[in-house]
């Protein structure tokens, strides 16, 4: 009878560590602050969710609350189209897209792998998982749908690109005017814009099936541009989720009354 040898870190010959992890800088703290800024982020979305005020400052609104589709909505930055439960805050009608889009992110999947579930949490350190069955089943196998959060999320960003151009409005309705709020909304969906073009998904769409690029010179070089932007998608991410918090943290403090937007012209 014939018996396959084991391979990998049973083969014989090979050296058998009982120690976590050989290591001996402080590999723990790029997961703890993956925790720590994640759970603050979460934490703060969700006391504003809840909080259902605050959250529009004509021209501006907060993109916690982009677009605010029900008929309760503060603010007329975009078109009412249905009259909602007043228990349900309205975050919560348009919550399951950019949410879904973070949390089936290839890059953010990685750090909160590491981070959270400890899969693993660092090069060369050991998993405390007996097995590991892939995103097979639930709930990792909802990250496969990340493609389609992928599509709803350039929805979202054409929407807060519209909120940015609005915001170039004064109190009055007058265009041609700008603010600090003016250029915190314009920065927010220009980073959204570019931590959904830097996607890995993105990439994919532009030139991902394609057996000859000499037959696709356009998508040729749209792919290139995506592939340039995806070695910058783990900045992009972590940046646009803080300027998002940031943006809908300045227009609740406009509309708390806390200062007054500084006016450029």
């Amino acid at each position: 009878m014939t018996t396959t040898a084991p391979a990998g870190t049973g083969a014989p010959g090979r050296a058998r560590l009982d120690a976590k992890t050989l290591r001996t800088d402080r590999w723990w703290i790029q997961p703890l602050i993956t925790v720590v800024v994640l759970v603050l982020f979460i934490a703060y979305s969700t006391f504003r969710e809840f909080e259902e005020a605050n959250y529009f400052w004509a021209p501006y609104i907060s993109p916690f609350y982009s677009p605010c589709i029900v008929d309760s909505c503060q603010g007329d930055t975009f078109p009412k189209l249905f009259d909602g439960p007043t228990f349900i805050s309205p975050a919560l009608y348009i919550l399951i897209v950019p949410l879904g889009f973070r949390l089936t992110c290839y890059y953010y999947r990685k750090a909160y792998y590491r981070a959270f579930w400890m899969s693993p949490p660092a090069c060369a350190v050991a998993e405390p998982h007996a097995k590991y069955t892939g995103e097979t089943r639930l709930p990792l196998v909802g990250n496969n749908i990340h493609r389609y959060f992928f599509y709803l999320g350039l929805v979202f960003n054409v929407i807060l690109t519209y909120d940015a151009v609005v915001a170039f409005r004064n109190h009055e309705d007058e265009w041609f005017h700008m603010g600090l709020g003016t250029l915190i909304l314009v920065v927010n969906a220009a980073l959204l814009w570019l931590y959904s073009l830097s996607c890995h998904s993105c990439r994919h769409v532009m030139g991902g099936r394609l057996t000859h690029f000499s037959k696709h010179p356009v998508r040729y070089r749209f792919w290139t541009l995506a592939s340039k932007l995806n070695h910058h998608h783990m900045k992009f991410a972590w940046v646009s989720l803080v300027w998002v918090a940031f943006t809908d943290f300045y227009i609740r403090q406009l509309a708390t009354g806390a200062f007054t937007d500084p006016r450029f012209f």
